[in-house]
């Protein structure tokens, strides 16, 4: 049987054309919108295991340079996520954060280095030193200013006068270290000689959340946050307050909780008001409790990390003084202490 070929007609081709083109357009959308229901599943699982499983193992490590280098790696993997998802803003608090705290430690770098030329008459190189110091520092208020914007985005506005429903200890967790971010974005964008886009009452806006936490819970560090305000913003603090009254108050309650935040808000308190004994002590304070009290297994991370900035002030002292960082093993002892007399015994009556 011999088949007959009809004649297309103009307007079947351009119907089989449309046809055609509709049902690949309708794979296509299809291939997208399963892609995007499994990315946006990856992205809430991701969030998900790394606030209830990551977060709280990081802080019990004591490798705060690890913690550093996880934070820098991952923040763009993490926030990529809020593209197919809920803004992973939480995580953002604590990523930028770190990564904040990555770039002061490079600038706190180029500072030691800074006086170390300058000691040895070097002005280029120290001039060279306070430039990486700035640059670093601007990057830091950047990424702190970031952190904080997070904080807000998922808490509401911080300066509203109402405190959060909080869900869990985490979360509490988070709000503090997104409090800190905003004091830290000021204090390294003053550093930095330039303007950041941080606002100037920024400090006092953290200053007065956190009244939303338990002092004593979170090992004295609201209060220790709340007094470095007061002593380094003149005419901040309340009648018949004592800035640095609270700062004692709270660096005893983070010594027996064994988190020693506190001791860096008041050193850093003390050497705003240019008082290095005041320093010395908090330094010398904080070496000893290292002895006497171990960390709080929960919050390692967290007293490494006020141990590694203690450790700093001490390294700026030392080389302002020396040439040369705090040796090792020395913690709490300075260039001036006054040297230990040895008991001799005369044997001449022994020959």
């Amino acid at each position: 049987m011999k088949l007959i070929r009809l004649p297309a007609s103009p307007a079947l081709a351009g119907t089989i054309r449309w046809l055609s083109l509709a049902l690949a357009a309708l794979v296509i959308s299809g291939c997208g919108v399963v892609n995007h229901m499994v990315y946006k599943t990856t992205g809430d699982v991701m969030q998900g295991f790394s606030r209830n499983h990551t977060v709280p193992y990081l802080m019990q490590q004591d490798d705060v340079a690890m913690g550093c280098a996880m934070s820098r790696a991952t923040a763009p993997l993490l926030m990529s996520f809020g593209r197919v998802t809920t803004e992973p803003d939480q995580l953002a608090v604590m990523l930028y954060l770190s990564s904040g705290a990555c770039a002061e430690a490079r600038a706190r770098e180029a500072e030691l280095a800074g006086i170390a030329a300058l000691n040895d008459t070097r002005p280029a190189e120290a001039q060279d030193a306070q430039i990486r110091q700035q640059r670093d520092y601007a990057l830091a208020a950047r990424r702190y200013y970031t952190a904080w914007n997070h904080l807000e985005a998922y808490y509401g506005d911080v300066d509203a006068g109402t405190c959060p429903d909080f869900d869990d200890e985490l979360d509490e967790f988070i709000y503090l270290s997104g409090l800190l971010s905003g004091l830290q974005a000021l204090n390294a964008q003053i550093q930095s000689a330039a303007s950041e886009g941080v606002p100037t009452n920024i400090a006092a806006v953290a200053a007065r959340a956190t009244g939303c936490l338990s002092n004593e819970k979170w090992w004295g560090a609201p209060m220790a946050l709340r007094a470095t305000v007061w002593a380094l913003m003149p005419g901040s603090m309340p009648r018949g307050e004592d800035a640095f009254e609270r700062l004692a108050i709270a660096d005893t309650q983070g010594e027996a909780a064994g988190v020693r935040l506190a001791h860096v808000f008041h050193a850093i308190a003390a050497m705003n008001q240019g008082d290095t004994e005041a320093v010395k002590d908090v330094i010398r304070a904080h070496a000893a409790s290292l002895e006497q009290t171990p960390a709080n297994p929960d919050w390692r991370f967290v007293d490494a990390m006020a141990t590694d900035l203690i450790v700093a002030i001490s390294d700026q002292l030392w080389m302002a003084n020396t040439g040369h960082r705090t040796p090792r093993g020395q913690l709490g002892s300075f260039w001036d202490d006054p040297k230990e007399t040895v008991e001799t015994m005369s044997l001449d009556g022994l020959l």
